[in-house]
């Protein structure tokens, strides 16, 4: 393996590194989106049962308690119950958007390095062309060890580039798809307890 990038050149490195980044993001977002850290079912189903039996305080008190990022949105929708239906969609909305870009952090960067290391890949190529050519130009056709060296370089990087860019891609399109899977439920959880506190305050506290 350090043969492997030794002989690939000087552009291995930034390749190799982009790898490491990518799979420790790709590592951290998977832990990070796990549905029950994100929506836990028992507290979820806790909340609504408090606010249908008319007990807010207990709602508000569970919320407070939870660190899961639905318990932040309902938690903002719930301090605001005496303010208006406007004022508690308004404060879910912008907790909600706040929450939705902690679970899309650092995906974008999967995107990024995908599409860099085909390109740095590449630049290895051009690097190792420019060497084969270079001792072509020298010493002609009659050192095959230097040509091989040079040709050897371009052909690793390239596969390199694209033996990382492919899974990244992958590992992108399926964090980015469960972020917004996630996301969706949390609008749909977050409009059932705007129903439900709409449904509290006409029955009155």
């Amino acid at each position: 393996m350090i043969d492997l990038i030794v002989k690939g050149g000087v552009f291995m490195y930034p390749i190799i590194l982009c790898s490491i980044l990518a799979l420790t993001i790709f590592l951290e977002r998977l832990w990070f989106l796990r549905r029950k850290h994100i929506l836990p079912n028992d507290f979820i189903w806790n909340v609504e049962e408090m606010l249908q039996r008319q007990k807010l305080s207990d709602a508000v008190f569970l919320c407070q308690n939870d660190v899961s990022p639905i318990a932040k949105i309902f938690l903002a929708g719930l301090k605001n119950t005496k303010k208006g239906l406007w004022l508690i969609k308004e404060a879910i909305e912008e907790r909600g958007g706040r929450e939705a870009k902690r679970l899309e952090k650092n995906v974008g960067v999967l995107s990024t390095i995908a599409n860099l290391t085909p390109l740095l890949g590449l630049l290895g190529t051009v690097s190792g062309m420019i060497k084969t050519f270079n001792a072509i130009s020298v010493q002609g056709m009659g050192n095959p060890g230097l040509l091989a060296g040079g040709i050897a370089e371009a052909l690793i990087t390239t596969a390199t580039g694209l033996c990382i860019a492919i899974p990244t891609l992958v590992a992108y399109r399926f964090l980015k798809d469960r972020a917004e899977n996630l996301i969706f439920e949390m609008e749909e959880n977050s409009i059932r307890l705007v129903e439900l506190i709409e449904t509290y305050s006409e029955a009155g506290p």
